[in-house]
């Protein structure tokens, strides 16, 4: 890589040359590319690191533009997939950076079949089952991850290093219910707290990959941007002896399948992917729809029409996100209408 482009970032203490090289060998996964990842891939492909996967299911809103900087209008208007994208504009900006999307939902099956296992995961979801995938499968793996979280004006981040550090299970067994933790969608998102927490998240980031990880922060970071509260709390110094996953017994979140439908956060958006034997041909299903529905388009990566004052977009495979529902059976119903039954 481009040893002057790197050079204000070498001369920082535990980085050097060193550490620039192990930033250019490193792989690194970014799981959701909506505001928390799109800001975290966004500073890796700046750093230098060597190879970026982005995984994302959703495609890009107008909504979105307040708070996912990797977007732009344009993105919006057709419809483009996140990680799609957000890989057109990180190429841009760094040429030099290997960077693979995968237009998917992170499942377990997904993640088994990864073409390379990365050095660090970064949580960059809005859900916390997909957090509790990823710290099972982190912890089976032995991979170091980084959740992340924000909503309103709060936000909270924390390394996960296994068996060195807890992980999500250790502070919470079991993922909170739904309604016991705020979303964007009732409580809103201020870009800046996001900003704050990715920025610790990358830095860690940072300091895992060039091989300084006895620098690594430990506990939960929080912040408030609004009444401009940052803390670190520290809690346990290590595992906690009743984590199952921690003592490498059960990872519960590997054995739990997918649900078949998902309210996706911040606006009324549900996904719907049914288990099916065939998977859908868009191409079949477009010459079917062809006369029954209005804006219908096809894409290099979707098909999109509007019908019983929804929008769709549906995804090789049958995958599909309903948007102007917020309904989940009202969701299933349209979807078995008009993509056909699973």
């Amino acid at each position: 890589m481009n040893a002057p482009r790197y050079n204000r970032q070498q001369l920082v203490a535990g980085i050097g040359p060193e550490g620039q090289l192990a930033l250019q060998r490193a792989t690194v996964l970014v799981v959701g590319v909506g505001a928390l990842g799109s800001h975290s891939a966004d500073a890796l492909a700046r750093a230098g690191v060597g190879r970026l996967l982005l995984v994302d299911r959703d495609v890009v809103e107008l909504s979105n533009l307040q708070r996912q900087v990797l977007f732009d209008e344009q993105d919006a208007a057709s419809g483009t997939p996140k990680a799609v994208a957000a890989t057109a504009r990180l190429r841009a900006i760094n040429s030099e950076v290997q960077i693979e999307p995968f237009v998917a939902d992170c499942t377990h099956e997904f993640l088994a079949g990864l073409p390379i296992l990365p050095d660090l995961i970064l949580d960059g979801t809005d859900n916390f089952p997909t957090r509790y995938l990823l710290n099972d499968f982190a912890l089976q793996r032995g991979i170091p991850w980084i959740y992340a979280g924000a909503v309103g004006a709060e936000g909270a981040a924390m390394v996960v290093r296994p068996r060195t550090t807890p992980c999500l299970r250790c502070l919470w067994p079991e993922p909170p219910v739904g309604g016991e933790v705020g979303s964007c969608e009732t409580a809103g998102i201020l870009a800046p707290a996001v900003a704050a927490v990715t920025a610790f998240q990358v830095a860690e980031a940072l300091k895992l990959l060039a091989g300084q990880a006895a620098a690594s922060t430990r506990g939960v970071f929080t912040c408030d941007v609004w009444r401009g509260s940052y803390s670190v709390f520290a809690g346990a110094a290590g595992p906690s002896p009743d984590c199952v996953a921690c003592r490498g017994e059960q990872y519960p979140a590997l054995v739990a399948g997918p649900p078949a439908i998902v309210v996706l956060c911040g606006r009324d958006a549900i996904q719907v992917d049914p288990p099916r034997r065939v998977p859908i041909d868009l191409g079949l299903l477009q010459q079917r729809l062809a006369s029954a529905v209005a804006g219908l388009e096809r894409t290099a990566h979707l098909l999109r029409f509007q019908a019983d004052g929804c929008r769709f977009s549906v995804f090789p495979g049958g995958r599909a996100l309903l948007f102007g529902v917020h309904d989940p059976l009202r969701a299933r119903v349209l979807y078995d209408r008009w993509i056909g039954a699973g």
